[in-house]
């Protein structure tokens, strides 16, 4: 059995488990082109307005060795650009992050963009965020906050860092607003950034 670490769980072989909420095996509106999203489960921000609320308990969701991410990320790489690591907020758990990101990175040439509530200077005050920045592509950074506007549509509440040369602006300007998937149980899940004011 794990021993509870909300920072990253793990057990006697040194396994790092994430706790997750959601994951989509192929998404066209959280970055560029198809990607494999990760939502986390757990956030202590509690942006006012936050269309995620009940991402934000840091018990519930489900728990996932990295390991086993890995393989199913790495079995998507035929059909998908790149991951996004979503929320909940990634980065309270970021051993795992950095593990997950780190196997990612090694064994696939998949781009990672990652969203975050912290802003840029918070991220920079982080234990290991020159490890995570080094893993990323791109990062967006900043409390939701419905009003704020932006030069790109894509998150117009966040402030985009590029982190390396693989995106520029071009690649977020055409980004679908929001998606919508009907579930075979008949549910409706929205995901992207429906509800987010551009002017």
């Amino acid at each position: 059995m794990p021993k509870k670490s909300f920072a990253g769980f793990s057990n006697e072989e040194d396994e790092l488990y994430l706790r997750i909420h959601a994951f989509e095996p192929f998404s066209q509106s959280n970055g560029p082109g198809i990607r494999a999203v990760i939502w986390t489960q757990g956030c202590p921000l509690g942006c006012p307005g936050c269309f995620n609320p009940e991402t934000h308990p840091s018990e519930g969701g489900n728990l996932i060795a990295v390991s086993q991410l890995v393989e199913r990320i790495l079995y998507l790489r035929p059909y998908i650009e790149g991951i996004t690591l979503s929320g909940g907020e990634p980065l309270v758990q970021l051993p795992a992050v950095i593990k997950l990101l780190e196997r990612i990175r090694t064994e696939s040439t998949l781009s990672v963009v990652c969203f975050t509530g912290y802003t840029w200077k918070e991220v920079q005050r982080m234990p290991r965020s020159t490890e995570l920045l080094a893993l990323l592509d791109v990062l967006l950074t900043g409390r939701y906050t419905p009003k704020k506007l932006s030069n790109l549509p894509f998150a117009a509440h966040k402030r985009v860092h590029f982190l390396t040369s693989r995106y520029t602006k071009a690649d977020f300007a055409n980004i679908p607003a929001a998606e919508v998937w009907i579930e075979q149980d008949g549910g409706i899940t929205v995901t992207g950034t429906a509800g987010v004011q551009l002017g």
